[in-house]
């Protein structure tokens, strides 16, 4: 090896060092990291808890976090940005990675960006002990916890961080039909199907009551003024009636409706009401007057559910037409109509933030709607869902509420539960961020003595609902585009695993429309007369990809069942003949006539398979 040469000058080089390199060596801390010592009280403690449980032969309960979906984490980083960002328009660029769920800011935080508010991931599921149908859900002015009221006439109080049950109130003698917070907050208004209106405090202490409507009709509706002096009311007596909230006495009755009235709603700011009959109209009143400004006639049905937009220019109406319209009252026409639910609209909500929409149908579906538009056409388009949960619950949606934040919606469902719905994480293999996309909720994990939640993964229903796919693979409750049965998950024509949509992803949903007959693309039926079960389902024995639904499917332990044969087939007089006690030829199998109807030797299964009920 060469040696390179010198540049610098012999007495500018420097000196070989004197003793040779020393390598520092640690002397303390070089042990590996141990855990915290454990208290000897908390272990003693633990250990006589598990054995008095033994003793009492019970199952050790296994400790383990609740749910929750934080909103302080984002809040602080987003008041740190406001005062550290380069500019007022600054906000992070999200990737859709997980590492950058942490970076996930509030809904305001977007203000441009609607997908941010899609509330359509799953978190959990609240229910009564004594299971009723849930008619109302509204978050608490401060939004921490979230108010019920059902059918029993009980107010149920819910952790708004953790879901869990905190308090229950028998609040009504009947099925509450409404409720309203103050704008400020200090107060609860609500009235029931017998028409007697209750004012609570926040603590739920009872004020006052009294009869609100004429004959003991049902108040479907109630909504308070800007300035919280007023409130309205719809009653099934087909009246409006504007009440003075501090002396608890009518000051005007509007009428013009020549039907129930279901709902109203006083606007955000003005003095502007706006109701909805079953008579089909929309009605807007003057609350000062009680005059009528304008009646809307779009609607072919029963008006369910109306609702301001946050700056009050727009209005959103639900139908038993099975439509959602939207008016702007600056113009006083229809800005659009939104056509995606399948059966009746029963609710309908505004996000806080974005220009959203939501609203729950009859079927079980929230669907999501995005109004995000420069300037209104008026030309009456049909808009797309933004994203749809067709399967979010059970039954019909009562009510929806978005937490004043924008990042949780909770639903409140003829189904006799609660829903909660958080913003989709970046990242996340089950978003619905793209437009149109449609997936039932996520699989939830379940507590050991909690019961498996109606329309997630595991829970098999009497309705038996099948997903459709878009080409095979392995679906939740039925398989793929190609031969998937009902409630099995046996893969379908192709391979391909699909989440939603035509996208690869994980094994899971498809995002097509459900079919209650449980009808599959690619020619296959879910449909099984009365037994309800896929054509490939059988309860023992291989199963048979050519099964005929009703026509004796797969191997069965009756000897009057023929299976499939793997040579030639025997003759008919082979199969169907069966000797009798002298050895003569019958000519039917089991002894009798055709059907095998003889001393009942026979069954009808025995020549045409076995009878699998219903249709067959």
């Amino acid at each position: 090896m060469t040696t390179l040469p010198l540049l610098l000058p012999l007495t500018n080089a420097p000196p070989e060092p004197s003793i040779s390199h020393l390598e520092w060596k640690p002397s303390k801390f070089r042990s590996a990291p141990q855990p915290p010592p454990q208290d000897d009280g908390k272990l003693q403690e633990l250990e006589l808890a598990s054995a008095r449980q033994m003793l009492d032969g019970k199952m050790i309960k296994k400790t383990r976090p609740r749910r929750t979906v934080d909103y302080n984490g984002g809040m602080g980083r987003w008041a740190l940005l406001r005062k550290l960002r380069p500019n007022p328009q600054y906000v992070p660029y999200l990737r859709p990675t997980p590492p950058y769920i942490i970076d996930l800011l509030p809904p305001k935080a977007y203000p441009e960006n609607s997908s941010t508010s899609l509330c359509t991931k799953f978190v959990h599921t609240s229910t009564n002990k004594i299971r009723c149908p849930v008619n109302v859900v509204t978050w608490t002015p401060e939004g921490r916890r979230v108010l019920t009221g059902s059918t029993s006439g009980e107010f149920t109080l819910w952790n708004g961080l953790t879901f869990n049950f905190e308090t229950i109130l028998q609040a009504h003698d009947t099925a509450i039909c409404t409720m309203a917070f103050t704008h400020s907050g200090a107060y609860l208004a609500s009235a029931d199907k017998s028409g007697i209106i209750k004012y609570f405090e926040p603590n739920m202490n009872n004020l006052t009551a009294w009869q609100g409507s004429n004959s003991r009709e049902a108040i479907r509706g109630l909504s308070f003024s800007p300035d919280d002096q007023r409130f309205a009311t719809a009653s099934d007596d087909s009246s409006v009636r504007i009440w003075n909230f501090q002396d608890q006495r009518v000051e005007s009755t509007l009428t013009g409706h020549g039907w129930d009235v279901k709902c109203v709603e006083w606007h955000p700011t003005k003095g502007l009401l706006v109701s909805g009959s079953k008579d089909n109209q929309i009605k807007f009143w003057d609350p000062r007057t009680g005059t009528v400004l304008s009646t809307l006639h779009q609607h072919k049905n029963t008006i369910q559910a109306l609702s301001w937009s946050p700056n009050g220019n727009m209005v959103a109406s639900a139908s038993r037409d099975q439509t959602v319209r939207v008016f702007d009252i600056r113009a006083m026409k229809e800005y659009c109509i939104l056509k995606g639910h399948k059966k009746e609209v029963c609710s309908v909500t505004w996000h806080p933030v974005h220009p959203l929409l939501v609203s729950g149908g009859s079927e079980g579906a929230i669907i999501h709607w995005d109004l995000a538009t420069t300037e209104p056409t008026f030309a009456q388009p049909t808009s797309s869902p933004r994203a749809t949960l067709s399967q979010a619950h059970d039954s019909n949606v009562w009510s929806l509420a978005f937490h004043p934040l924008g990042h949780l919606l909770v639903s409140a469902s003829n189904d006799h539960t609660t829903r909660f719905w958080s913003r989709e994480r970046p990242g996340d293999a089950g978003s619905v961020f793209s437009g149109g996309g449609e997936k039932p909720p996520e699989e939830a994990p379940q507590d050991e003595e909690e019961d498996l939640v109606p329309g997630f993964v595991g829970f098999v229903g009497q309705s038996g609902v099948s997903a459709s796919g878009s080409g095979g693979g392995e679906a939740v409750y039925g398989g793929g585009g190609g031969g998937g049965n009902r409630l099995g998950n046996r893969p379908g024509a192709g391979d391909m695993q699909q989440t939603y949509g035509d996208g690869p992803g994980p094994a899971g949903w498809y995002g097509g429309d459900t079919d209650v007959k449980g009808n599959l693309p690619g020619g296959t039926s879910g449909y099984d007369g009365g037994n309800r079960r896929g054509s490939g389902f059988v309860d023992a024995g291989p199963t048979d990809d050519y099964n005929i639904p009703g026509f004796g499917g797969g191997q069965s332990q009756d000897p009057g069942v023929v299976g499939r044969q793997s040579g030639p087939l025997p003759s008919q007089q082979d199969i169907y003949s069966v000797p009798d006690e002298y050895g003569r030829d019958t000519g039917v199998r089991g002894g009798g006539d055709d059907w095998g109807r003889s001393n009942g030797g026979g069954n009808r299964q025995g020549r045409w398979g076995p009878r699998r009920g219903g249709r067959y």
